[in-house]
């Protein structure tokens, strides 16, 4: 007995089910998307690292309601989930240069953090694929990925680039 072409077998795991048809009623995010939206960890610049970069986040109004400030961390991984580094604050109103790690902000608004490319023990990193993860008071995490290009070792990645040829 033949079975189906694999394809077929594999494209409803790809598509998935279909949406729901559609009503008159407007449908809310559940709570949690709603909690998650209140802060958005954007692409850090430039990327890829090169050794360095800038990690843009935005902190929104609903964080601040009851009065109280967000509490940030942002880390960096490696593709093993191993903890690589922690970024600065630069520019907080009570601790320039701080690690982002359980730091409170008062204010909604833009902020950004800044990565040496260097680990915990102030070794530069290897050439990789890196994540970036940034938790507020504890709510549901959000991540974006970091490439990052060792300039010292870009021969290494690239062995048939010896430098531009004139």
């Amino acid at each position: 007995m033949r079975l189906a072409h694999p394809v077929l077998l594999v494209l409803p795991l790809i598509l998935g089910s279909s949406p729901a048809p559609a009503t008159g009623q407007e449908s809310r995010a559940p709570p949690a998307l709603e909690q998650a939206s209140s802060f958005r960890l954007e692409q850090n610049y430039p990327n890829p690292v090169s050794p360095e970069t800038w990690i843009p986040f935005t902190l929104e109004e609903p964080l601040f309601q009851d009065g109280e400030a967000g509490k940030v961390s942002i880390r960096i991984y490696n593709v093993l989930r191993q903890l690589i580094a922690i970024p600065k604050a630069v520019e907080h109103p009570r601790a320039k240069n701080a690690p982002v790690l359980n730091l409170q902000y008062a204010e909604s608004g833009p902020q950004v953090a800044y990565w040496d490319g260097k680990d915990t023990a102030g070794r530069l990193v290897p050439t990789g694929v890196y994540y970036c993860q940034m938790i507020v008071n504890d709510l549901e995490p959000q991540t974006r990925k970091l490439i990052v290009v060792n300039p010292r070792k870009r021969r290494n990645i690239f062995p048939w680039f010896r430098g531009r040829s004139r």
